[in-house]
């Protein structure tokens, strides 16, 4: 058994309150996805990321520049590499290099007089991101 119901009007101050808020179109900053490491970044201008590992030795203040882009948006359009996007180049500062806290890392078998412990302090870099 089925009722139908006369469709519910709705007032003409709901339809005005709808048409006062309109949604504006939202400004994105423009960004980048880059590769390096064996890992990937999104990166936008101003950011500091941290990157596990990168070749060569640097100084702070030291300019690096990531010639694996894989994606760059930059509100209006985005460009996607396959598999990257060949002449983009994303430009940093090197900031810091250093090692990690220290993470303690214990094998234990009960019964069996087995015990080894080790620690380690992974590198890492930090580099901000002054040019897309």
């Amino acid at each position: 058994m089925t009722t139908t119901e006369a469709p519910r009007q709705s007032s003409g101050q709901a339809t005005k309150e709808v048409a006062e808020t309109k949604e504006t179109p939202v400004k994105t900053e423009a960004f980048s996805v880059i590769e390096t490491g064996g890992k990937q970044y999104k990166v936008s201008v101003g950011s500091v990321i941290t990157i596990e590992k990168m070749e060569g030795s640097f100084k702070e203040g030291d300019k690096v520049t990531f010639d694996s882009v894989i994606l760059t948006d930059n509100g209006s359009k985005t460009v996607l590499g396959e598999p990257t996007i060949s002449g983009a180049k994303v430009e940093g500062e090197f900031v810091e290099g250093g090692r990690g806290k220290k993470v303690t890392v214990i094998h234990y078998k009960s019964k069996s007089r087995y015990f080894r412990k080790n620690g380690h302090r992974q590198p890492f870099n930090k580099v901000k991101i002054t040019k897309i």
